[in-house]
């Protein structure tokens, strides 16, 4: 097996368990890599580390699978920590719905599997968990005797890998679109053409939490997407909903969801830009008992952190001008690139702009079946918040 070995200062985040080593974190390698291999990784001075897949096109150069020497690397190996994070779900509650696997957070670095009752969407976005996707399949099929599996590839961070953007099934066809129920209501999901994998799991507990403010309220939902919350607060008894995306696809989906539950004469659903029109509801008078804001991740890497705390701290401003004294702010972040604390800090700011008090009601994260493992950062991604605004 190739051997690697580390520069004699590692740094604590290899030493308390995080499993990238980039490859100014290298001393030296035993052996010549090709994409995908598996290798062994070493300290300088010989002591054993873990076992992982390799990548010299990659800024990461390698990613760490296990910590126990006598781990082998095989079909079986992913079988048992799907099995793993099957058992981990179960025991959490999950049965239907839910993230299957969360890379780094089940020891299955840069593998996404979600779960939509009997039909899985899989990500494999690097190049080493990309050549054990068959493996991966039959463990699938071995658990679960599922009634499809789709690959949604399509994504530009697989080119960092030297991968190609793809997306296609990995079973016999099926009808991609599908119908799933959360907390009792049920939305159609486009697993082919949908964001991501078609439909935001992670949002499950959050969606549960806006049950009692929303009740006779006039509720504005703004990057509404396929109306996941909108319809979680019309079926909560909101007294009127208006979800705004940019996207007109999103929107007609949000339609058909509402439809879907017998809430469309509760819900409506616009195509608009959301940064265009606040800023002039607010001029005009307009006022809302509950504002939820569920934007896309403002900023993917550390150089535009910056542009997308600007973009944060506006669109709390303009939601909170909104809304009614006594009315609630819900509002979320996807980005890990803006930690907890600092969420928190521009949405004070942004009450402090729009001359509001806020009391906190709650701040989340995401659900269980996305884990937080304490000490690699990025698991810990999705902020939620919900505030009285006085």
């Amino acid at each position: 097996m190739i051997k690697v070995y580390l520069n004699k200062k590692i740094s604590n985040r290899i030493i308390n368990g995080h499993p990238w080593i980039y490859a100014n974190e290298v001393n030296k390698i035993e052996g010549e890599i090709n994409p995908g291999d598996i290798v062994s990784v070493f300290t300088h001075d010989k002591k054993f580390v873990g076992k992982g897949y390799a990548n010299p096109k990659s800024q990461i150069i390698v990613r760490l699978l296990t910590r126990e020497k006598d781990d082998d690397i095989n079909e079986d190996f992913f079988f048992q920590k799907i099995s793993n994070a099957w058992e981990y779900r179960k025991k959490n509650g999950y049965r239907e719905n839910c993230r299957l696997t969360f890379g780094e957070a089940d020891f299955l670095p840069a593998l996404i599997i979600d779960k939509f009752n009997d039909y899985f969407v899989i990500q494999t976005l690097a190049a080493g968990i990309d050549l054990w996707k068959p493996a991966i399949v039959k463990a699938l099929e071995r658990l679960f005797h599922p009634k499809g599996i789709y690959e949604r590839n399509d994504v530009p961070v697989r080119e960092l890998e030297g991968l190609p953007q793809k997306k296609g099934f990995l079973s016999q066809p099926f009808d991609t679109t599908i119908t799933i129920i959360e907390n009792g209501i049920k939305f159609y999901v486009d697993i082919e053409h949908g964001q991501k994998t078609g439909y935001f799991l992670d949002q499950h507990d959050n969606r549960c939490a806006i049950q009692h403010i929303v009740k006779g309220a006039d509720t504005l939902g703004v990057f509404c997407y396929t109306g996941s919350f909108e319809i979680h607060a019309a079926h909560y008894g909101a007294k009127s909903v208006l979800g705004l995306d940019i996207s007109e696809t999103a929107v007609q989906w949000a339609k058909k969801n509402a439809a879907l539950n017998g809430l469309e004469n509760i819900c409506r659903f616009q195509a608009i830009n959301a940064f265009d029109v606040l800023k002039n509801w607010s001029k005009e008078g307009r006022q809302y008992d509950v504002v939820m804001l569920d934007p896309p991740a403002f900023t993917k890497s550390r150089e535009t952190i910056q542009q997308a705390i600007k973009g944060y701290k506006e669109i709390n401003l303009r939601g909170i001008k909104l809304i009614r004294k006594g009315g609630f702010l819900v509002s979320s972040s996807c980005s890990n690139l803006i930690p907890p604390d600092l969420f928190l800090q521009i949405i004070d700011d942004a009450a402090k702009d729009a001359k509001r008090k806020l009391r906190q009601v709650t701040f989340q994260t995401q659900g269980a079946d996305h884990p937080i493992i304490r000490g690699i950062e990025n698991t810990n991604y999705l902020k939620f918040f919900i505030a009285e605004v006085l």
